[in-house]
Formats: structure tokens, sequence, C-alpha cells
């Protein structure tokens, strides 16, 4: 299968059958995720894989609509962004070739805010990455950013990184709904949004 097929076939899965994805596979994730691209190679993250059933039932409760997804889906992933700037730069310069780090210094413009939303941008290209990857592997995700952060720091306590988004993984139960077999995926037409000059 290539990938245009796996993209037509990758899709936001609204309901988990109860399959546990294999330990292997979620050592394949992790793995995948350290490989994520990121600008200059900065990697301002962290990633947290959760399978322990009490603790994905209990960030579910913190997660609005999307609590049933989670308590479904063999495993929930959670993106954080590094939160603690002074730290980041500080292994930064040990690491970056001055040319980048005058790129960075010139992003951030003296504005920690600038810095950290820059780190954020880095998470969503992870997320791409990891979407892309699960369908290479046959696992369906649910990327969802209506998770309560401030609840999901306190618990998780990943110290120097705040929760972004987590995507819920696992296998799509028969009865989902949204599965391109019951409900075709709808995007817009290719000429109104890709540009081949």
């Amino acid at each position: 299968m290539n990938f245009l097929e796996i993209a037509q076939k990758r899709y936001t899965t609204k309901a988990y059958r109860n399959e546990k994805i294999s330990e292997a596979k979620i050592k394949e994730l992790a793995e995948i995720l350290r490989l994520a691209p990121s600008s200059v190679n900065s990697q301002p993250w962290k990633f947290a894989i959760i399978g322990d059933e009490a603790l994905k039932a209990d960030l579910a409760g913190h997660s609005f609509f999307n609590e049933q997804k989670i308590k479904e889906a063999s495993h929930l992933v959670v993106f954080f962004a590094k939160d603690n700037v002074a730290e980041f730069e500080e292994n930064f310069k040990q690491v970056a070739p001055q040319p980048i780090l005058d790129f960075y210094a010139g992003m951030k413009a003296g504005d920690e805010k600038n810095a950290k939303t820059w780190f954020q941008k880095q998470v969503y290209i992870s997320l791409g990455f990891f979407l892309a990857a699960c369908g290479v592997e046959g696992i369906d995700a649910t990327p969802m950013e209506g998770i309560d952060t401030a609840y999901y720091n306190e618990k998780l306590q990943v110290e120097g990184y705040k929760a972004v988004l987590a995507v819920a993984v696992g296998y799509h139960s028969e009865a989902d709904g949204n599965h391109p077999s019951k409900t075709p995926k709808k995007r817009l037409p290719l000429e109104e949004v890709v540009e081949i000059r």
C-alpha cells in the first residue's frame, strides 16, 4: 500500500474496540516520536504514552467530549511543549551552530511568548508525523485539543513542559460511524487547496 492509499483510508476514529496495541508496537511508536522532525532540530518536546487503564480513565474524565474515545482506546499519547525557555536555550547553545542560534534569537525577538509559541508549532509538526506513522502501522488515531491541559499538567507532572494536545490510539470499532466505509471522507476539491505552479 502506498502513502496516498494510506492517506485515503486514515481518518479520525470516534469509537474503539477493546484491543490493546502490542508492547512491541508501542515501543515502535515511541521511537517514531523520538525521530519526529522539528525546525532546526530543536526538539522542544516530551511525550507520555499512557496505557495504564486507571490513569487513562482519570485523564479521560478531564477531556470533555473526548472522554469515551480515550476510555475505549488502547493508549493515550500526550504531547508536551517545553515551557522553561531559559533551560531550552542553555541546552540548545551546547548543540546548535551559531547560524541556528542567530535564527532562534531573531525568531524569539527577546520575547519568551514567541519562543513558547514556536515550541508548540514544533509539537504540531511531530503530531503530523505521528498520525502518518499510525496510518502506516495500521493503528487508528484520534488527535484532540479538547483536553483540560491544566489538569493534565497537574496529574502528569512533566517538569519544565506543558501539555498541548493528546492522541488516542488503538483499533476502531466496527460500530464507528465515522469510518470511511460508513461516512465518506470529506475534503475540499484539490484545485481549491493546492496550486501547482
